[in-house]
């Protein structure tokens, strides 16, 4: 595999995802070696002339009044990391912690830091080495930079904190012996630059887009499942519709059922049925999973501006050759996107839910009691609906808005904070909650699918029987009880890892987002 120049100016969330979950290798180049050096330079200079720079001649936050002597400036970037690095909770999963590593490279890597090459490359070993610095996912209320989190990631570079290595979770300096590295001696002004930025909230945003984008397409797959079964019409996805109420979601989400259900049987066999319209959660798809799925798109234009941005401060500017005070590590873009999307998300899980119930309940489907034959000796997918409805009431909490909250922190100097890093961390819980809660629909979906077939063999449409078959080599018919957590967990798998998605993209061509 080829490697990523964390230098280059258009990072995309797909290559952090690569380097953040399928370890690609990562290099920086000639060029923006250049850009850090001139940089590092101008720094020094200040440095001799005894120039006011926050951070690097100053302290910090309320104490930036307070002056630093020449002498002391190293010692300064050490008491920064320790003294912030105050994080609590469990650590963060691997994968966010690579993507924050590979951020604050690239971050740093812009010049406007006067961060050093050497520390910059001993990142570079961490990612391509597989060293992950213990993080506790507590402790930003993102503003000045995820502060506490990303000290314990600077501790591990000057030999402290705690890392994990082959298996083994390690003291810093043990961690940096594993591959061949020595505590680091940072310069005046790196370890401020090393917590100043938004890159815990950030990674954490960029992996959760990522997923959500597959989350957002697998609801549509579910979705045209349940349609047939519950012998939907496809008359509520004509492109006429939504063209008098052209938003962009719901346009894409039409058409991707519409693409889902082609040449189905099971639609074709109640063509001129008595049935005058569907329920909400069929009839109105388009438009609840369009709303979500514009959230969706939302957040993917905000992060995808935000890795490619720096949020340090202070900012040197070379051409110039000054250097500007200001907030770029304010987390409010990231804080209002995650709230924004937490609500998308959430409402994804709700209207499969309420499908789930139309799918279980007789009455509704026409179908076996909770889609087992034998009812009563058995439950069938009795409580797997009672499962999508607990995740469903637990993402109504998650999904209040962090961004609205501020505690003022730095005896008032900070005296508005975004709680971005909390806001995200709310976001990626529910996209957990709602995977599950699709996993269990696509469940049912298939099972009914089985049901009708024992009275009338039909099939599906292009899309949905690509994926009835696939879920189906995976998960056999239920019959008679059996424990199935495994097969929700398995279920759950196959949406993450994005087989079935592929495999139906595969068939029918690219499922949309927007329109």
């Amino acid at each position: 595999m080829d490697a990523l120049f964390l230098d280059k100016k258009d990072l995309q969330i797909k290559e952090l995802v690569s380097i953040a979950r399928d370890h690609a290798p990562v290099d920086f180049s000639s060029e923006g070696e250049k850009r850090v050096d001139k940089t590092r330079r101008l720094i020094a200079g200040w440095i001799k002339e005894k120039k006011v720079i926050y951070g690097i001649t100053t302290g910090i936050g309320a104490l930036c009044d307070v002056p630093i002597s020449e002498a002391d400036t190293r010692q300064l970037q050490n008491n920064i990391l320790m003294s912030h690095a105050a994080g609590v909770g469990k650590p963060l999963p691997e994968d966010v912690v690579r993507a924050t590593m590979a951020l604050r490279v690239h971050d740093l890597g812009m010049g406007y830091s006067g961060c050093r090459m050497a520390t910059l490359r001993y990142l570079l070993r961490f990612l391509n080495d597989g060293l992950t610095p213990v993080i506790p996912e507590k402790g930003s209320v993102g503003a000045s930079g995820d502060l506490a989190p990303t000290a314990h990631l600077g501790l591990v570079l000057i030999g402290k904190g705690e890392a994990f290595y082959g298996g083994e979770r390690l003291p810093g300096d043990q961690a940096l012996d594993k591959i061949g590295l020595k505590p680091l001696v940072l310069e005046a002004g790196e370890g401020l630059a090393l917590i100043n930025g938004t890159q815990i909230m950030t990674a954490i945003a960029s992996l959760v887009v990522h997923d959500a984008i597959i989350l957002s397409k697998m609801a549509d797959i579910a979705c045209a499942m349940s349609l047939e079964v519950l012998m939907g019409s496809q008359s509520q996805f004509d492109p006429d519709i939504h063209k008098v109420r052209p938003h962009p979601g719901q346009i894409a989400t039409a058409e991707n059922i519409l693409r889902l259900t082609e040449d189905s049987d099971i639609v074709a066999s109640h063509d001129g049925c008595s049935r005058v319209q569907d329920a909400y959660t069929l009839r109105c798809a388009p438009q609840i999973h369009g709303a979500s799925k514009d959230a969706v798109s939302h957040a993917k234009r905000v992060v995808d501006i935000e890795i490619n941005s720096t949020t340090t401060n202070p900012l040197v500017f070379p051409e110039k050759e000054d250097i500007r005070l200001g907030g770029n590590f304010h987390g409010q873009p990231i804080a209002m996107a995650a709230d924004y999307l937490s609500m998308g998300l959430a409402e994804f899980g709700s209207v499969s839910e309420r499908r789930i119930e139309r799918l279980v309940n007789p009455q509704l489907s026409g179908l076996p009691g909770f889609l087992v034959k034998e009812g009563g000796l058995n439950s069938g997918y009795m409580i797997g609906q009672y499962v999508a409805a607990a995740l469903v009431s637990e993402n109504k909490t998650l999904a209040h808005p962090a961004c609205v909250d501020s505690i003022p922190t730095s005896a008032n100097k900070e005296d508005h904070v975004s709680m971005g890093t909390i806001a995200i961390r709310q976001t990626r819980e529910i996209l957990d909650n709602v995977t599950r809660i699709v996993a269990i629909e696509l469940l049912c979906a298939v099972q009914a699918r089985d049901l009708i077939n024992t009275v009338h063999p039909l099939y599906g449409g292009k899309g949905t029987r690509v994926a009835y078959q696939l879920i189906r080599d995976h998960i056999p018919h239920l019959e008679t009880d059996r424990e199935i957590y495994k097969e929700i967990g398995q279920m759950e798998e196959i949406i993450q890892t994005g087989e079935l998605l592929s495999a139906v993209e595969a068939a029918i061509g690219k499922l949309k987002v927007c329109g």
